[in-house]
């Protein structure tokens, strides 16, 4: 190994299934929640779930969770540029007028 001290980390397989269980009861829970009418929370349910799939996925199986500082902090940048694409997102969607018969439909 040329003399660098490379550690590696073993996930036991137990983890894996644990995960892809949760995984699933995360979207069984998801499409339940969708046929239910939560008003303005909809939204937050569904991104909240979403984001917990995505760093289950992140720091297990794409193996983050043991990863340098450098990765790390290259996966916060990520999820830092994600969030301010949906801030702007949503500014601009909260900020439409809405209309009976928007001007570009005439």
């Amino acid at each position: 190994m040329n003399g660098s001290p490379v550690s590696h980390h073993i996930t036991p397989v137990r983890t894996y299934v644990i995960i892809f269980l949760t995984l699933l009861v995360l979207t069984y829970t998801t499409a339940k929640i969708g046929e239910i009418e939560l008003g303005d929370w909809n939204f937050v349910v569904a991104i909240s779930i979403a984001i917990t799939k995505a760093l289950l996925v992140i720091l297990f199986f794409m193996h983050a969770k043991d990863s340098s500082n450098l990765t790390k902090m290259f996966i916060g940048a990520g999820f830092f540029w994600m969030m301010i694409l949906i801030l702007v997102t949503l500014c601009d969607y909260i900020s439409r007028p809405w209309q009976s018969n928007p001007v570009w439909m005439r």
